[in-house]
């Protein structure tokens, strides 16, 4: 018997490379513009003698904002470090029981590590070959269901009435709707939450508010399980997000104008990349993400795209499991000068690539 033994046993999430130096960084879904100009104001009329109090326990400031803007009671919004937290404390709070969690094949990899952590038994479940959602694939007994919607990597958005068809099926199980990207063309399920009490909608403001330094992430439910999400938040760590974090988000959610301003000028670039790609040979399907999800012409491969790109100082994201999308390109939406120097490289790639094969 050694201490080993009892050492827990996890397959971490593996997260994009954060590269130094001067790079054109397209690998972690980061939003190409700096946030809301309200934020530095904020954050410059901040008082420094709040930095050695303790933040808010209950993220009023925040939370009240969040409120207002949503139109969504105080007492049904949880916020936390990054949507990541939160969705980590979701699948503390709400999945405790014998049966399997259910989420897609080909989602965010993050909910099969936290199963493993917390000890949830699991099952994935295969999209359909169009990586779209099957509802009627989650009518299995199951202890809890998570789809994000518009899905990552696939950057696919379903309709609202797919999962609809889901939760109302499903009311014996917490779902879990991960809206991280539905800024940029999905359709909220934050509608549903006063019809469904096991629904909770989970959104973050590192992609169309711009500020995935700052880690902000909330999530909307009914008072019957935002009561246990709390208890649970109370009992591992009462202070989880810091002042600077707090009043940063307040100030970002008012400002509504720049906000629509930066994720239609994100959604442009992405339609126009999109064609641009699918011009050099790329199949490239429709986005409701601030990403695109690619497979190079046949017979490159996706690795060898990615490593050319890499040696030019370009980094996008490519992922080897599942098997299934070993062969696509996971390339975030950045500036139009950004995209231009990435199709400027694929076009002097491409090339070589298909003289090598």
């Amino acid at each position: 018997m050694s201490f080993r033994d009892n050492l827990r046993k996890v397959t971490p999430y593996v997260p994009g490379e954060q590269p130094r130096g001067s790079v054109i960084k397209l690998n972690t879904n980061e939003c190409p513009y700096p946030p809301s100009p309200k934020v530095a104001e904020a954050l410059r009329n901040m008082d420094p003698e709040r930095l050695r109090l303790y933040p808010e326990v209950g993220i009023e400031t925040l939370t009240e904002a969040l409120s207002a803007y949503y139109g969504v009671k105080k007492e049904q919004i949880f916020a936390g470090v990054g949507s990541d937290d939160v969705l980590s404390m979701c699948f503390l709070a709400f999945f405790e029981g014998k049966k399997p969690v259910l989420f897609p094949d080909v989602t965010y990899s993050f909910y099969d590590v936290w199963a493993e952590v917390y000890r949830i038994p699991y099952r994935t479940v295969p999209l359909d070959p169009d990586f779209r959602i099957r509802p009627e694939d989650y009518l299995a007994e199951n202890g809890g269901i998570v789809i994000a919607n518009p899905n990552a990597p696939t950057g696919r958005a379903e309709e609202l009435s797919v999962l609809q068809e889901i939760i109302e099926k499903n009311q014996d199980s917490v779902v879990i709707i991960d809206e991280a990207y539905v800024d940029f063309g999905g359709e909220t399920a934050l509608p549903l939450i006063d019809r469904y009490p096991n629904l909770a909608v989970v959104r973050t403001m590192s992609k169309s508010r711009a500020m995935a330094g700052m880690r902000i992430g909330y999530a909307f439910a009914s008072r019957e399980l935002m009561e246990v999400l709390q208890a649970v938040k109370y009992s591992v760590n009462s202070y989880t997000m810091n002042t600077p974090s707090i009043l940063a988000g307040a100030a970002a959610i008012k400002d509504e104008s720049y906000f629509r301003e930066i994720t239609e000028k994100i959604i442009k670039t992405r339609e126009r990349s999109r064609d641009v790609l699918c011009g050099l040979g790329f199949s490239c399907g429709r986005s409701s993400t601030n990403f695109l999800f690619a497979k190079p012409p046949e017979g490159i491969g996706a690795a060898r795209v990615f490593e050319a790109l890499k040696e030019r100082r370009i980094y996008v994201r490519h992922f080897k499991k599942p098997e299934r999308i070993a062969d696509y390109l996971r390339i975030t939406v950045g500036t139009e000068e950004e995209m231009d120097a990435l199709f400027a490289a694929l076009r002097e790639i491409l090339p070589a690539l298909r003289e090598e094969a």
